[in-house]
């Protein structure tokens, strides 16, 4: 993969450093207020049903692999659906919007047969261009109240720490330096469509989120800019760990070397269960700190059944703690839960930053 990607336009990299300054804006609106992020994107692209040839495109008519399934290719060939939603979610009071990018890697890609030309890159920028539309229509509507677009940065199907094959535990099926290059076209593309931030979530392999990191900090210094970054980690189980065995407390010393807008936790486990690894966090970080949790756990079908006021009411516990600065939700939210979670960040101030330096550093 070429470090240069040749289908980036000059122009639109001059248009984000102009941009800037609004991205600034967020910093300082999250000394105010707790900003409420928006909820999940699978969920609503569950409920339009959709077939084949919904993920087809007259360049995609004969391409060999299956498609169905593969989300981010909405961006491109079903926009309609994902401005629905982004809309769906800034109506319903979020701040900002996730891009439709979650396995937006040419390493995700892969699976679908389009790591190769300029599909990836295309899927990240549309998705940006999108949500930033919306987000701009929303902002003309109530200027009071600036929507913002978080290109998401999901943590690809493959982990630089872990073997996948129990007979080879020295294995590898992705490199650091694969993931970055990965990482760094997504996260060009996503700039270059008009994100104000990049949310590197649901990171279950801190070596993965690294990669991300060093990509983004390569690009914020050719470009001259600040970009806000938010990371997000998944606790995977009852024991409190990522899937590559971190504690909360260890994930967080293993970012806290970058400058980042926050860190937070999100997906695996629902607003209750989350509670306790969010308290680790906000009275240890220096940043401040999100959480988009799921609704609830799944069920027997994989399927999610916590109300929004089911949600709300543990939600509501992390706000009467100081636990959070951005708050959100993950797999099987909807608009109804994101719109109960607005009301209630409303009426509570975010999280106050106190300084911590942990034994261990």
């Amino acid at each position: 993969m070429s470090e240069d990607h040749p289908l980036r336009n000059p122009s639109q990299i001059s248009t984000v450093i102009a941009k800037t300054n609004l991205r600034m804006d967020i910093r300082e609106i999250a000394q105010n207020k707790i900003l409420v992020l928006d909820g999940a994107m699978g969920t609503m692209i569950q409920r339009h049903k959709l077939e084949e040839a919904d993920f087809r495109n007259d360049a995609l008519a004969n391409h060999e692999h299956p498609l169905k399934g593969n989300n981010d290719l909405l961006s491109i060939t079903r926009p309609d659906i994902i401005k629905s939603i982004h809309a769906e979610y800034f109506e319903a009071g979020a701040d900002i919007a996730e891009t439709n990018t979650f396995s937006g890697t040419t390493i995700a890609q892969a699976d679908y047969g389009l790591e190769v030309g300029n599909w990836v890159y295309q899927i990240n920028y549309q998705s940006a261009k999108i949500a930033k539309e919306v987000a701009k229509e929303f902002t003309s509507r109530e200027p009071d109240k600036p929507r913002f677009v978080a290109g998401s940065m999901g943590p690809t199907n493959k982990t630089a720490s872990l073997s996948p094959d129990v007979n080879d535990p020295g294995y590898r099926a992705v490199t650091f330096e694969e993931l970055r290059l990965a990482y760094r076209l997504q996260a060009e593309a996503l700039l270059d469509g008009g994100a104000d931030l990049l949310l590197i979530e649901t990171v279950f392999d801190t070596l993965n989120a690294k990669a991300a990191i060093k990509a983004i900090e390569e690009i914020k210094h050719e470009r001259n800019i600040d970009i806000p970054v938010m990371i997000s980690g998944t606790i995977t189980d009852a024991s409190g760990r990522t899937l590559s065995g971190q504690t909360t407390e260890a994930f967080l010393i293993s970012v806290s070397h970058t400058n980042l807008f926050s860190i937070g936790l999100n997906c695996a486990l629902g607003a209750n269960q989350l509670r306790p690894y969010l308290q680790t966090l906000s009275n240890h970080a220096d940043f401040m700190t999100s959480a988009h949790p799921n609704a609830g756990l799944p069920n027997e079908f994989g399927e999610y059944d916590e109300s929004p006021e089911e949600m709300g009411a543990q939600i509501e516990e992390y706000l009467k703690e100081g636990l959070v600065n951005v708050i959100g939700g993950c797999c099987g939210t909807t608009p109804e839960h994101i719109r109960t979670i607005a009301d209630l960040a409303t009426k509570y101030q975010p999280r106050k930053i106190t300084s911590y330096v942990s034994a261990a550093m």
